[in-house]
């Protein structure tokens, strides 16, 4: 019997994933739960296991396609199945051509089981990040149609002087173009082929919503090879949120050189980012060019927390299986907020504030490997300090384990992030988009501070923690940043022994 193996839903929002590699070959040994393949979305990489045990006998999707969730991949043949022995490299691609859809007569479809049993992975991979361009709202994944038989298309290569373009043509595509999505391989051919932004922008694409497939770009190279009609430059629309990021050095000729203003420091040594680091650096800077940024910072006398939680650490971790951190408490503290002051857990949509009705809380998270990601507690306003410290110990945790579904890092409201784990007393966090505020927590220290004491100002040494807000100032003004930080100090403040149970 053989099984099918198909391109698992990630997500709500995503619709497709590109396969990164295989991690087996026709004709191997495969063992229930053991990852058979890579893939990627616009959110993770993510490991896909073997829902059984058997002989890989059928590949039927190549590594770098972009595949519609729910299309069988692969194929495992099952005991009982006569099994051929592993091709020879050159021989499996033309194998995988001759599968045809009369094969899946009479096979049992099994669809791997979503994470936890993904492992989500910042896998290094050989394909280009997407380059920054319109600093837009998140990046989203729509359906695309595949038909199985593209148009044919030559080799040549056009550059900016024979395609009809000036050489103003914007030749770095985007994942998302206003409100045009583009698939890691949709814009690797334009790479390949010098397709520029505006000859996309030019296309009409057969997949849902008028996306651009593999298939419609195949046919508009073949249509150029035949004719090479001019196109004309179409001048950059106006996007939504903010202006195209002009790149600022000259690129190298290719992905093995640097620029040359690099050389004159000396002896270097080249390290290649992972896709995670890549699509972090992409998001910063589209943050910072979407929202202009505006920090507030404050103190926060968080004595009675100190206390709380040495008193109750030992029993906490005995009952829950974890250790209480601080984490939490500043949570609640920011969901306190964000109910007193709705205002603030807002997104901005072009001319329009949409208003959430739940508290979706992101955690940023720093990763083993040095990256970072940020998980959300859906509806964190209905949760209590105990609810809160559960989910924010498991989305850590997992998050580290690379066990996360997509959909727990997507969603989210509001941000807070805690600098004051590496000893840094306050930072200015950069807001995740498409959020308009987030939450810098900074070291517990110390200090001494005046307090009035029977009317009289004493010096004692208290607990003190700085915290700030960095807010969108396109829609939150600093009398609302204001307002809503004192509201978070005055609830750290408030929480003790008495007003606390763990």
């Amino acid at each position: 019997m053989k099984v099918d193996i198909i391109m698992p839903k990630m997500g709500e929002s995503l619709q497709e994933g590109t396969i990164i590699r295989w991690t087996k070959n026709i004709g191997e040994k495969v063992e229930r739960d053991e990852t058979i393949l890579e893939i990627s979305t616009d959110k993770v990489d993510t490991e896909v296991p073997s829902p059984v045990d058997g002989i890989l006998s059928e590949i039927l999707a190549q590594e770098n396609e972009t595949v519609e969730v729910g299309k069988v991949i692969a194929r495992i043949s099952t005991e009982g199945e006569d099994s051929a022995p592993a091709p020879a490299k050159e021989e499996v691609q033309a194998t995988n051509e001759s599968v045809t859809s009369s094969e899946k007569t009479d096979e049992k479809t099994a669809v791997p089981e979503q994470a936890p049993a993904m492992k989500t992975a910042a896998a290094n991979i050989n394909q280009p990040a997407a380059p920054i361009a319109n600093a837009t709202a998140e990046v989203a994944t729509a359906k695309v149609r595949e038909s199985s038989q593209p148009a044919p298309v030559d080799n040549k290569v056009y550059s900016p002087t024979t395609n009809g373009h000036t050489n103003g043509a914007t030749y770095e595509i985007p994942a998302r173009d206003n409100e045009k999505f583009y698939s890691p391989l949709v814009r690797e051919i334009a790479k390949q082929n010098h397709i520029s932004l505006e000859e996309l922008r030019t296309m009409k694409g057969s997949g849902t919503d008028n996306r651009i497939n593999k298939d419609d770009i195949l046919a508009y190279i073949a249509s150029k090879t035949q004719t090479m009609p001019e196109v004309k430059n179409i001048p950059q629309q106006s996007p939504n949120v903010a202006p195209t990021i002009p790149a600022k050095t000259q690129q190298p000729a290719n992905e093995g050189e640097i620029n040359p203003i690099f050389k004159a420091a000396g002896e270097y040594e080249v390290i290649p980012m992972d896709r995670i680091r890549l699509l972090i650096a992409e998001h910063m800077v589209r943050s910072k060019a979407t929202s202009p940024h505006v920090t507030s910072v404050a103190e926060a006398d968080v004595t009675g927390i100190v206390k709380l939680r040495e008193k109750m650490k030992e029993e906490f971790q005995s009952r829950e299986g974890f250790k209480l951190t601080y984490t939490p408490f500043f949570a609640l503290a920011a969901i306190e907020a964000l109910v007193q002051y709705p205002n603030v857990n807002v997104s901005v949509d072009g001319n329009k504030i949409i208003r959430f009705k739940h508290i979706n809380l992101g955690i940023a998270t720093a990763l083993d490997d040095g990256n970072l990601i940020v998980p959300v507690i859906k509806s964190s306003e209905e949760l209590n300090i105990t609810g809160l410290a559960r989910q924010i110990y498991d989305l850590s945790n997992r998050a580290r384990t690379k066990k996360l579904n997509p959909d727990e890092i997507q969603g989210g409201t509001f941000s807070i992030t805690n600098v004051g784990t590496f000893g840094t007393l306050f930072g200015t966090p950069i807001i995740n988009q498409p959020q308009t505020a987030i939450m810098g927590i900074g070291a517990i220290e110390k200090r001494p501070v005046v307090r009035e004491v029977m009317g009289n100002d004493m010096i004692v040494i208290r607990n003190m923690v700085y915290v700030s807000i960095t807010y969108d100032h396109r829609i939150i003004d600093g009398q609302l940043a204001g307002k809503t930080l004192a509201a978070i100090v005055s609830s750290l403040e408030s929480m003790n022994e008495t007003t606390i149970k763990l």
